[in-house]
């Protein structure tokens, strides 16, 4: 009797769901429009200025890294899109086209095979590829995505792309043209920061820096090198910098701060670098740490990621608090606590700007700049591992 229970139970309910007009409406209501297929929206031309994208690196599948557009104002769908970044990929994006660009890895077999490395050219609007632009030699460089791997140069009409086989080099890529145009061998240093016009600086491993200016055929015209621009034993410095203007400004592992003017064919070091004030307080010491540990908002002021617990290798482990800091005064002007341990952190261009921080949960927290105020929580909605948050 217990196993036809259950059957006679269905079956008076249906014969009264059909015998009673009262059942049958509560609980089969009409059935839903339907709906064109495929029903795909578009984004605006003009991004608003809360949007940001974040470069979910996809741990679980590189293969299927991503990036995610992110409204930082709409705390109920802040996930606008995504744009596919395979295999170590690099993201950029180039308002004045209207388009975004990934470098990418491909495998004709998926994980083995022919190797292909090549830009992708997405439509901004669609989100969707509207070109590609093939590497040769299969020596783009594959490693977590740092965004100096892959910059704009020449007025945004080029692109440099940074190699490792594990010979150093860069690609120039005309994106207008859709061409490669030539190769710049760069032994010993890494790193691309677009300098002047049309050139490029890196850092190198012996401390100096190594700064190449382009002819119009994108080959070297001229390069220097800048000795003894960082101690690389005792401070050495975060490979991605904040830029205010033409100025980037770098962070080390113990919390110095230092400037380079990237305005001239040459990168030249700002004098007087400083700290951000390490010393007081915290066990055993407040150090940076994270993936992308510092940014800078509209007015120039600096927002460096710090960790209580700095010592000898925790400078990827993230931070708790925000610190910011007045690079013209050399003084810190806030503390803003976080929620959790972050490992990136941004500041859009709003009116009221705001601090977006990604923790390494995969939750995106908001912050109002100026005051340090929490303000939402995306939650871990937009991405599964957040390290890159980029502003248009």
């Amino acid at each position: 009797m217990r196993s036809i229970a259950p059957v006679l139970a269905s079956a008076l309910y249906a014969f009264a769901a059909m015998t009673s007009p009262a059942i049958a409406a509560d609980k089969f209501p009409q059935p839903l429009a339907e709906e064109s297929l495929p029903s795909v929206a578009k984004l605006p031309a003009t991004w608003p200025q809360s949007w940001v994208t974040i470069h979910d690196f996809h741990f679980g599948a590189i293969l299927d890294g991503r990036v995610a557009v992110v409204d930082t104002a709409d705390p109920v769908q802040p996930l606008k899109g995504l744009v596919r970044a395979a295999q170590f990929a690099n993201f950029l994006i180039a308002k004045d086209r209207g388009e975004l660009y990934t470098t990418e890895t491909f495998y004709s077999r998926l994980t083995r095979g022919e190797r292909t490395d090549a830009i992708t050219i997405w439509d901004a609007a669609s989100l969707q590829p509207k070109g590609e632009i093939v590497l040769p030699g299969g020596k783009r460089q594959q490693s977590v995505t740092y965004p100096h791997l892959f910059q704009l140069t020449n007025g945004g009409k080029w692109a440099l792309v940074a190699n490792f086989t594990p010979a150093q080099s860069v690609t120039v890529v005309d994106l207008a043209a859709r061409k490669v145009l030539n190769e710049i061998d760069l032994p010993g240093c890494a790193q691309i920061y677009p300098t002047g016009s049309s050139g490029f600086t890196s850092l190198c491993a012996d401390g100096s820096l190594f700064s190449v200016t382009l002819d119009a055929n994108g080959a070297a015209a001229s390069s220097k090198s800048v000795p003894k621009v960082q101690d690389i034993d005792n401070q050495p410095l975060f490979s991605t910098p904040a830029m205010v203007g033409t100025t980037a400004w770098f962070v080390s592992f113990h919390g110095m701060v230092q400037g380079f003017d990237l305005s001239g064919p040459v990168a030249k070091p700002l004098p007087g670098s400083f700290s951000v004030g390490t010393a007081d307080g915290g066990a055993p010491e407040w150090r940076p740490g994270g993936w992308q540990v510092i940014n800078a908002d509209a007015a120039g002021k600096l927002y460096v990621l710090m960790s209580p617990y700095g010592q000898e290798g925790t400078h990827k482990d993230g931070g708790t608090e925000v610190w910011v800091v007045d690079p013209i005064k050399k003084a810190r002007t806030l503390r803003i606590a976080l929620k959790g341990q972050t490992l990136a952190i941004a500041v859009t261009k709003e009116s009221t700007p705001h601090l977006v921080a990604a923790q390494a949960s995969g939750a995106i927290d908001i912050y109002d700049a100026a005051t340090g105020a929490f303000v939402r929580s995306l939650g871990a909605t937009v991405a599964a591992n957040p390290i890159l948050i980029q502003v248009p």
